[in-house]
């Protein structure tokens, strides 16, 4: 396999990395680089670079993140995005994996990207579920935090270099995964 065909794959799938932090940050920083010309979308996605489009994400990104910051609405949310990152990390990863033959394109989308969105999302809901535990939830507004850097910071590495941003995700999930069983291993003691 060539690079062309590599290089959105790799873009999807670090992309679709991103929505487990944040399910519409990443949407709207790719319907903004699709929008600018910086990335194709796959046809039958061009709608991502409308103006009602751009509209409708910045609307839903704010008001996600200003909700992760409410005590409580927080673990609610985390319970609705599970499933909706998973599917958001199909969508967007499938949108952005242009050239690939469909069987490929849907394969690489529903497992590599799917699977990508559910590490995340999987290790940010462990860390907020032991931070409202340990803090009462006065603590989660620095996970809040953390998660919407990443979210932003993964999706526009993931323009820029996407092996990196790939990376990025793999290696953020793995520690958090090695914090949950470290907190898990001292709250057993």
């Amino acid at each position: 396999m060539n690079l062309e065909l590599i290089l959105p794959a790799a873009l999807g799938i670090s992309l679709a990395a991103s929505t487990g932090f944040r399910i519409f940050a990443p949407i709207l920083i790719m319907s903004l680089a699709v929008r600018a010309g910086f990335i194709p979308v796959s046809e039958g996605f061009e709608w991502v670079a409308t103006t009602p489009a751009l509209l409708m994400l910045a609307i839903a990104t704010v008001a996600e993140v200003l909700a992760y910051y409410l005590p409580g609405v927080d673990n609610l949310l985390d319970t609705i995005a599970a499933p909706s990152a998973i599917i958001a990390g199909i969508g967007i990863s499938a949108a952005v994996m242009t050239d690939l033959p469909p069987m490929l394109k849907w394969t690489l989308a529903i497992i590599a990207g799917g699977g990508a969105a559910t590490m995340t999302q999987g290790a940010t809901t462990l860390l907020r579920t032991h931070s409202t535990a340990l803090t009462a939830g006065l603590g989660n507004h620095v996970i809040a935090t953390a998660e919407i850097a990443g979210a932003v910071g993964i999706s526009i590495l993931a323009i820029v270099l996407p092996w990196l941003a790939l990376l990025l995700a793999f290696v953020f999930s793995l520690i958090a995964y090695r914090i949950f069983i470290r907190v898990r291993r001292r709250s057993r003691n």
